[in-house]
C-alpha cells in the first residue's frame, strides 16, 4: 500500500515522500508510530501543490543562487531539543529538519539532499553546508540548544562529549572483557570434556 512518511524513516524514505510498502508494515509499524499516513489522492495533491509552492523559491540561476547564499550566510537557525546530561539528544537533527526551518524562518526552499549533514546527535554550534546552485555553496549557522536552557561554552562541550567517548569506551572495554571470560570458560569446559579417561592396568595373564 502507498504511504506518505511524516518522518524520515531509515531506509525507506524522508519526510512528505510517498512510499509503496507492505500492508502488514504499515499497519504494524509506520502507523501505530505516526511515521507515515495512507497516501489518500486528496493529502498526495495537496503535498504535490505545497511543493511545487516551494518550487518556486529555489535557486533558477546563478544570480539568484547568490542571492540565496547571501541570505543563508546571515542566518541563524535554532533547534530546542532534549538532550542528555552529557549532551547527547533523545533523537536527531535531520537535513528534513533544516529544510524545514528554513523555509519557515526565511521562506527558502532548499533541496534536503543538497545539504551535507547525515544528522546532529549533540547539543553544540553546527556549520551546515548547503548546496545551492551549481559552485554556489553557502553555510548555515544552525544552534542545537537543550530544551529551556543555553548552550555552554566550547570547551564545556567539548568536556560533556570526551566524557561520553569515555563511559561508550569503559561499556565496550566490559563488554569485550565479558565475552573473552565467557569463551576462556567455554574452552576450559571443552578440554575438560577431552581429557582422556585414565588407563585401565591390563589385566594379569593367568598362570598354568
Amino acid at each position: 500500500m502507498e504511504v506518505i512518511l511524516t518522518s524520515d524513516v531509515e531506509k525507506l524514505g524522508l519526510k512528505g515522500e510517498v512510499v509503496d510498502v507492505k500492508r502488514g508494515y504499515a499497519r504494524n509499524y509506520l502507523l501505530p508510530r505516526r511515521l507515515a499516513e495512507v497516501a489518500t489522492p486528496g493529502r498526495v495533491a495537496e503535498l504535490k501543490r505545497v511543493d511545487e509552492e516551494r518550487a518556486r523559491h529555489e535557486a533558477r540561476s546563478a544570480d539568484h543562487a547568490a542571492e540565496i547564499a547571501a541570505t543563508l550566510q546571515k542566518t541563524v537557525l535554532r533547534f530546542e531539543v532534549k538532550a542528555g546530561p552529557t549532551g547527547a539528544l533523545f533523537g536527531s537533527v535531520t537535513p528534513t529538519d533544516i529544510t524545514e526551518e528554513l523555509w519557515r524562518t526565511r521562506k527558502i526552499r532548499v533541496d534536503r539532499r543538497k545539504i551535507d549533514l547525515d544528522v546532529i546527535k549533540r547539543i553544540g554550534r553546527y556549520s551546515i553546508p548547503i548546496h545551492v546552485f551549481e559552485g554556489v555553496t553557502a553555510e548555515v549557522k544552525t544552534l542545537v540548544v537543550p530544551e529551556g536552557g543555553e548552550l555552554p561554552p566550547e570547551e564545556e562541550l567539548e568536556a560533556l562529549e570526551a566524557a561520553e567517548r569515555a563511559e561508550e569506551q569503559a561499556a565496550a572495554d566490559a563488554h569485550d572483557e565479558a565475552v573473552r571470560a565467557t569463551e576462556e570458560a567455554l574452552e576450559e569446559d571443552e578440554l575438560a570434556d577431552a581429557e582422556p579417561e585414565p588407563a585401565l592396568e591390563p589385566a594379569e595373564a593367568e598362570t598354568d
